[in-house]
């Protein structure tokens, strides 16, 4: 009986995948083991390289050609450092000179420069990064590759240079070009210090951080100072402008002295409702606090001003603090009903929530900070803190209604006879 013959297929042999390849762009040889993030580092370095050789080229011609008309030379290479990935990498860069002096190439100037490691830093303290941790939570470079600008000493520096750099340019921005029709102001305590912010509003509902001074406490002379330094910076103080505070009375002096007539000044509606509620039992507290609610939500201002004063009669007698609380400033609680705005710009303008919502937003970053050194170091950190704030800033609540504001303040102007720039110019 004869036997099948099988014939046996041999496995189909699979491709050998090359673990180089050849890049013509940068002429470089890869390992495809490599990851990818050190892959594309060691061909940027090298599209720099080529990059700079080109410039040498434009300068000094092409190598060995022997050109006369060239007027600069090459002179070899030096060590350098250029900017990458949040620190500075050590490269040989070649160079150029004519009529004894060095001529500097583009592109190493480009890749030099200091700007994005000094942003790239203060992004990282922002995020909560610590200094010691820095040279972690950058992206590896690949080994064979010098760098530093990565210890705890170093990314200290840079960032007190670049947040002193922003406090300083912030705090001598002009404010000429503003059209404010509305200013808030508020005090934020950090260790021993007292911070004063100013956040305004223009014509269109776009909020302004404006300003930042520092001081042990809330004075008139604390808020004096900021205010004098945002008039000298061309705020206008010769027209009518709402002025939205929490209560201080501190505040409020600096406001009358600054703008007299002209603030039209606006209590914090949450402020006032917390302060009576301060000096009530629990059990009084429900009932106080729907009549404050009803007062503070109506559209007119008679029947919020009954409201409010029937309220300090029935607190009379049992809780005269409370009363007294309810009658202070009461007036100026209702100044946003006077001005005829929409419900909801009404809400907006009659608490002080916006720059309330800009210190919030700083609680994370000054919880980075284990150890306030001094008043300088404070004043940095609040200062990154409420400007990184401001880059979320949206617009006001409402602020499509914003023109009859601005109508109502410029017919206020007219009854008051306060002299606009505008026909001082006409």
């Amino acid at each position: 009986m004869k036997r099948k013959s099988c014939t046996v297929i041999p496995p189909r042999q699979v491709a050998l995948v090359p673990t180089t390849r050849h890049l013509p762009l940068v002429d470089l040889l890869v390992d495809t083991r490599t990851e990818l993030l050190e892959l594309a580092v060691r061909s940027g370095m090298k599209v720099l390289e080529a990059m700079m050789e080109e410039d040498r080229v434009a300068l000094c011609g092409v190598r060995y050609a022997h050109e006369p008309q060239q007027p600069a030379s090459r002179a070899g290479t030096v060590a350098s450092e250029v900017v990458l990935g949040g620190r500075k990498v050590a490269v040989r860069r070649p160079r150029v000179r004519a009529d004894g002096h060095e001529v500097a190439l583009p592109t190493f100037q480009a890749m030099a420069h200091t700007d994005p490691l000094n942003r790239r830093v203060v992004e990282q303290m922002l995020v909560g990064v610590t200094t010691r941790q820095y040279a972690r939570s950058l992206e590896p470079i690949g080994e064979g590759m010098t760098s530093r600008g990565t210890s705890k000493s170093a990314v200290s520096r840079r960032f007190v240079a670049q947040t002193a750099a922003q406090l300083e340019q912030w705090r001598a921005r002009s404010l000429a070009d503003l059209d404010l029709v509305a200013l808030l102001i508020d005090g934020l305590h950090v260790s021993d210090h007292c911070l004063v912010v100013a956040l305004g509003i223009d014509a269109t509902g776009q909020k302004h951080v404006l300003g930042l001074w520092d001081g042990a406490t809330e004075n008139a002379a604390l808020c004096q100072s900021l205010l004098a330094n945002l008039q000298s910076r061309g705020l206008r103080t010769d027209r009518s402008l709402l002025v939205i505070l929490d209560g201080s009375t501190a505040l409020h002096k600096a406001v009358r002295q600054m703008w007299g007539e002209a603030a039209l000044i606006q209590r914090c509606q949450v402020h006032k409702m917390r302060n009576v509620l301060d000096h009530l039992p629990e059990d009084q507290r429900a009932a106080a606090q729907a009549i404050l609610t009803r007062a503070y939500g109506s559209t007119e201002v008679a029947k919020a001003r009954r409201l409010l004063h029937d309220l300090a009669r029935r607190l009379e007698d049992a809780y005269p603090s409370a009363a007294a609380s309810v009658r202070e400033g009461l007036d100026e609680t209702l100044t946003v009903l006077t001005l005829r705005v929409s419900e909801r710009l009404q809400r907006s303008l009659a608490t002080t929530n916006a720059i309330e919502s800009l210190m919030s937003r700083t609680r994370h970053i000054k919880h980075n900070v284990t150890r306030w050194r001094h008043g300088k170091m404070i004043v940095r950190w609040v200062a990154v803190g409420v400007l990184e704030a401001a880059k979320g800033f949206r617009r006001l609540k409402g602020c499509a209604d914003m023109p009859t504001l601005v109508a109502t303040l410029r017919a206020r102007d007219q009854q008051l006879g306060l002299v606009m720039a505008e026909e001082n110019v006409a």
